[in-house]
């Protein structure tokens, strides 16, 4: 068997994946008997995996009108029933997670690792909110605007139908993700799921619905958002939508024309900082770590690194190593660290990243180049006279990059003239940063203390010889205080009478330092003391004349 063959041989489509398992999904679609068909593919093969009927504008009306009669009932459903279906959802995930595992794989081509990651996060999204569901929907009382005469009570009203549309690179955490929160409030949900991932979208619905979910609560339709975005808005009593800035923006503006709520999550552009303290083996696992989940395709993944000059090299040949011991491949098991791309559109965007930085004077220092002995998607197949050597480099006259299949620009030195190129983070904000180091931490740890230093100083306290704490100037002894002090002296009468208090243990005076050797403490305080029922205290030794 050649290695082409083996290879196809390891990534055919598992056992729980038959062709009467995927239709009996796709039959889950609200569409039309007479529907268009849509055939989606496998990333790791290129092979047909799945036959979805195509929804219409008018599907989605019909939709929205069985979604509306059913969640009159599903809102009127005790918050108990509600939680007690989620927790069988939640245990339904858990039981059928490997089905899970191979649908999510085989639909977004990623490692099974990460696929692992979605079905943790929905067992855990599940759980969460069925059990804070009654805190969180249980009438709350707040200030009246009249104290007495008037008082507040915050009640919580399902928003009605919501309209969620989701991505294909977080299949079931973006999917079901977000209609979980929905449903617990005693919302309907119909859902958009993008047409490559919409059988591991199809197949949390089910579960849903085998958990004891009302069918007609939460609905699937499938189709482009420029035939059917449209009627998904009108429709919609409030919206989540996760994708481009762009559709963001005309989701946004069409959702403040009908004054309806929308949750955006769109596009990012993060940056990692890694400063000349850092530990530079941590800092490079940490960078492989973020930049690499899902084959990069993730919003929230690591962009760009900006690397101060001083431990640039280090850390660049540190990262380069670690991403060159990345295993890249195609296998429904935890042996492979990075998976496929999902689709020819992103090889197409990947390939444009890369033939850029090599125009404009760039080296691929880690892939860079096509792998069709591995799938049809990890690289661009007819990129000509390109082999992952794993000597190249990406390595542009500002940048230096390293990366198995996407471009990353690494901030550091490099200009053709040999000049050195000070790096410094961008003033505008630049995402999520990530800093470490002993300088860090010794920089937070000074300015605690000062903290700490400043808050004494303005509540008047330090640390006394015999550790505890006391005030820095003694409170002078108010006139009550003054006319019942304590204290008693060799030529001055009896000891005090019962019921007279000693002076405060606080109270420092120059004879503790210097006691007199004539003056006992009889009463066993500590202090030298006289007894004077009227008038002041007696003098400091320095004040007696």
């Amino acid at each position: 068997m050649t290695t082409t063959e083996t290879r196809h041989a390891e990534t055919a489509l598992p056992a729980s994946l038959t062709p009467a398992r995927v239709e009996r999904l796709a039959t889950l679609v609200t569409a039309g008997a007479e529907a268009q068909r849509v055939t989606t593919t496998s990333p790791y093969t290129g092979a047909p995996l799945a036959d979805l009927p195509v929804s219409t504008p008018d599907d989605v009306e019909e939709a929205f009108a069985r979604a509306r009669a059913a969640q009159a009932g599903w809102a009127a459903t005790p918050v108990a029933e509600r939680k007690r279906i989620m927790l069988r959802f939640h245990d339904l995930v858990l039981q059928r997670q490997e089905e899970a595992l191979d649908l999510m794989q085989a639909e977004s081509g990623k490692t099974r690792r990460d696929a692992f990651l979605e079905v943790s996060d929905i067992a855990i999204t599940a759980r969460y909110y069925a059990r804070s569901a009654r805190r969180l929907l249980s009438p709350k009382r707040r200030k009246g605007a009249i104290p007495v005469l008037t008082h507040t009570t915050e009640l919580h009203h399902p928003k009605g139908v919501v309209t969620v549309i989701s991505p294909w690179n977080y299949p079931l955490s973006m999917a079901a993700g977000d209609a979980i929160p929905a449903l617990m409030a005693g919302n309907a949900v119909l859902q958009k799921p993008d047409t490559q991932t919409a059988l591991t979208a199809l197949w949390a619905m089910e579960l849903m619905r085998e958990a004891g979910l009302p069918a007609d609560v939460w609905q699937m339709v499938v189709g482009r958002g420029s035939s059917i975005g449209g009627a998904l808005m009108a429709g919609a009593d409030y919206l989540m939508f996760t994708g481009s800035t762009a559709s963001g923006r005309r989701i946004a503006r069409d959702a403040g024309e009908r004054l309806i709520g929308a949750s955006l999550e769109l596009g990012g552009k993060n940056a990692m900082v890694v400063l000349a303290d850092a530990d530079i083996d941590k800092a490079a696992a940490g960078a492989v770590a973020a930049c690499f989940p899902s084959a990069g395709q993730l919003c929230v993944s690591i962009e760009r690194l900006y690397v101060a000059e001083e431990i640039h090299d280090a850390f660049v040949a540190a990262f380069v190593e670690r991403t060159r011991a990345l295993r890249l491949g195609a296998a429904y098991d935890f042996s492979m660290d990075m998976g496929s791309l999902t689709t020819p559109s992103q090889l197409e965007t990947v390939s444009a990243h890369v033939g850029d930085a090599v125009s404009k004077g760039a080296t691929v220092l880690a892939g860079g180049s096509a792998r069709p002995d591995l799938g049809p998607l990890f690289q661009r197949a007819d990129d000509p006279g390109r082999r992952d050597t794993g000597d190249d480099a990406v390595r542009p006259r500002d940048v230096r990059a390293g990366r198995l299949d996407l471009p990353l620009p690494v901030g550091g030195r490099g200009r053709g003239d040999g000049q050195r190129l000070p790096v410094r983070p961008q003033r505008e904000r630049l995402g999520p940063r990530r800093r470490g180091g002993p300088r860090g931490r010794a920089t937070a740890a000074r300015r605690h203390r000062q903290r700490q230093r400043g808050v004494r100083r303005r509540l008047g306290q330090h640390r006394r010889p015999d550790g505890r704490h006391g005030r820095l100037r003694p409170r002078p002894p108010s006139r009550r205080r003054r006319t019942a002090q304590v204290h008693r002296s060799p030529d001055r009468g009896p000891p005090a009478a019962p019921g007279l208090h000693p002076a405060p243990r606080n109270r420092t005076r120059a004879m503790d330092a210097n006691p007199d050797p004539g003056v006992q403490d009889t009463a066993g305080t500590g202090y030298p003391m006289t007894t004077s029922r009227t008038g002041p205290p007696p003098r400091r030794k320095e004040e007696q004349p």
